[in-house]
């Protein structure tokens, strides 16, 4: 069996050195303590992952519930600008409303001054033409100082009525 010209032998004459090298210069614990110091660092790596992942949930809940906030105001100025406009027109059709019946009625009364006005205008017409008429009528019908005291009398009467 052992035969030192047999090259199974050598090989593991070969692997035993090479083996206690590698445990003379402890390889193996300096490759379990390099793949912990790499398990270590994906570990936090890992870790910081997981907390940047918080953190960002985190800020989009805070940037979602701002959003919320920011629309639920807009809608509320939009209701209390919809609110003031509604007011605003309901004013508006009101004071336009007075406007238009204060200026009716200005129009009713100016138009009753000029109807009392044309009313007086054509009673003095009338009332010029009927003494006109009558002192036609006396002047020829009535000759003499008696007509002419009669005309007088008759004018001064008509003009104390009118006054």
């Amino acid at each position: 069996m052992f035969n030192p010209q047999d090259p199974v032998f050598w090989t593991l004459v070969a692997l035993l050195i090479f083996i206690g090298i590698v445990l003379y210069f402890k390889v193996p614990a300096m490759a379990g303590a390099a793949l912990d110091a790499r398990g270590e660092a994906i570990r936090k790596e890992l870790d910081d992952a997981r907390r940047l992942r918080d953190e960002a949930q985190q800020l989009l809940a805070d940037y979602q519930k701002k959003s919320r906030e920011a629309e639920d105001e807009a809608k509320g100025i939009v209701e209390q600008a919809k609110r003031e406009a509604e007011a605003l027109a309901a004013d508006t059709r009101k004071a336009l409303a007075e406007s238009l019946e204060r200026r009716t009625k200005a129009a009713e009364n100016k138009i009753a001054r000029a109807e009392a006005q044309a009313l007086g205008e054509v009673k003095s017409a009338a009332v010029a033409a009927a003494i006109a008429a009558a002192e036609s009528i006396l002047k020829s019908k009535v000759t003499g100082g008696t007509a002419t005291a009669l005309i007088d009398d008759s004018i001064r009467d008509i003009k104390g009525r009118l006054n």
